[in-house]
């Protein structure tokens, strides 16, 4: 499942993070690692961006780089 699947509220492990270069090291210093728990806070009205919640700080993201973030959904 990609993070821009996630629904309002939903809790999610991130499996992979599939940027690389200097933009995934910018991704991994905010804390966008394997293992990391996100939850997503606010959706805008057409789908983009997407605020997620990651350690404790809320964090937006553009639906084009949550799609290559790959989670599991938390219960």
């Amino acid at each position: 499942m990609r993070l821009s699947d996630l629904k309002l509220g939903e809790k999610a492990r991130i499996v992979c993070v599939e940027i690389g270069g200097k933009e995934g090291r910018r991704y991994r210093e905010m804390g966008l690692v394997s293992g990391e728990i996100v939850r997503v806070v606010r959706v805008a009205p057409l789908g983009d961006p997407v605020e997620i919640e990651v350690k404790g700080y809320n964090l937006s993201l553009r639906k084009d780089e949550a799609r290559r973030i790959r989670v599991e959904v938390v219960r």
